[in-house]
């Protein structure tokens, strides 16, 4: 479940349901960074059959809840807090099914400013394919009539509109912050922000203290996540989250004690084209790890696949 914290407080406990933690350690592989989205379109299906025709996912923007996914009639596409999405399985079956009918599909899915590693489907009680984003199961709601309207949202306090990562929509803090677990092609768990964008961490800033290095040209490059109310958090645990006063005065957003960044040359939702940048930037798990350092029990951490930075990296005055 989405929830909210102010970034100056510690939080002293986590969502329920939220895995243990890794540890990190020193050595980083450094995957080949890869654009996501594409474009398509099709039909959907409903509660009774589905079509053998594609079905389309969006990402668009709906009122006030922002970039959420719609299907190829412009519908909001809902998900369920009773689901589960680690495995995938729907439990809005009957009269529920028809209150809230599933997305179904035997065919393609075709994507529109969509991760399409996220997307996969669930086999239902009934025998159909119902599509998934990120697991989680999505849903059209009987009560929307027109494009654009959202009437499911909050609903029961379990249903929610989808964004395009699969997390829960919604106007949840006074400057729109959300950071959502979530898998980056070729990266692996990482953390998006709110527009879906993959986020990073910088290995000359400090996390005990948190410290922020990352000034003047450097910020126009790395864009630091800002916030100055609540931050919402969906898969991420409570107690990782924190905030930093900047040399400007602003307050950014820290994840285990590093401060969070952009990267401007990630264009569209599912970049990571930061991975690695003069050896110094790194995707961010939602652990708070830098990516691939993350270890468990009986588990080496991975090993650097390359020790240079990543394409056209060296050639940019800026890339720190």
């Amino acid at each position: 479940m989405l929830r909210r914290f102010r970034t100056g407080v510690i939080v002293v406990s986590a969502a329920a349901g939220l895995t243990l933690l890794s540890a990190c350690s020193g050595t980083t592989a450094l995957p080949t960074p890869v654009p996501g989205g594409g474009t398509g379109g099709g039909q959907v299906g409903n509660a009774a059959a589905a079509t053998e025709t594609a079905v389309k996912l969006a990402a668009t923007d709906v009122g006030e809840l922002g970039k959420v996914l719609t299907d190829g009639d412009g519908q909001t596409l809902y998900r369920f807090d009773k689901d589960t999405a680690k495995p995938p399985k729907s439990a809005c079956v009957d009269d529920c099914a028809k209150a809230w009918p599933p997305l179904l599909s035997k065919g393609d899915v075709q994507v529109d400013g969509v991760d399409k590693s996220l997307v996969g489907s669930v086999t239902r009680d009934d025998g159909t394919e119902q599509v998934t984003v990120n697991g989680w199961p999505l849903y059209t709601y009987a009560k929307d009539t027109t494009p654009g309207d959202a009437t499911g949202q909050g609903v029961n306090g379990t249903w929610f509109a989808a964004t395009p990562q699969g997390g829960k929509a919604g106007k949840s803090t006074s400057d729109g912050v959300n950071l959502s677990a979530g898998e980056v092609k070729g990266v692996g768990a990482a953390v998006v922000d709110q527009d879906g964008f993959t986020l990073y961490l910088f290995t000359k800033d400090s996390k005990k203290p948190s410290k922020s290095t990352c000034d003047g040209d450097c910020a126009k490059l790395w864009p630091p996540m800002l916030t100055s109310g609540d931050v919402a958090l969906d898969g991420i645990d409570a107690k990782l989250l924190g905030s930093v006063k900047r040399a400007d005065g602003t307050t950014q957003a820290t994840l285990g004690g590093w401060p969070l960044y952009r990267y401007s040359k990630d264009t569209a939702p599912g970049q990571a084209n930061g991975m690695g940048v003069k050896g110094t930037w790194f995707v961010i798990e939602p652990n708070g790890c830098k990516s691939g350092t993350t270890t468990s029990t009986g588990t080496a951490p991975a090993k650097p696949t390359t020790s240079a930075p990543a394409a056209g990296a060296s050639s940019d005055p800026y890339s720190y």
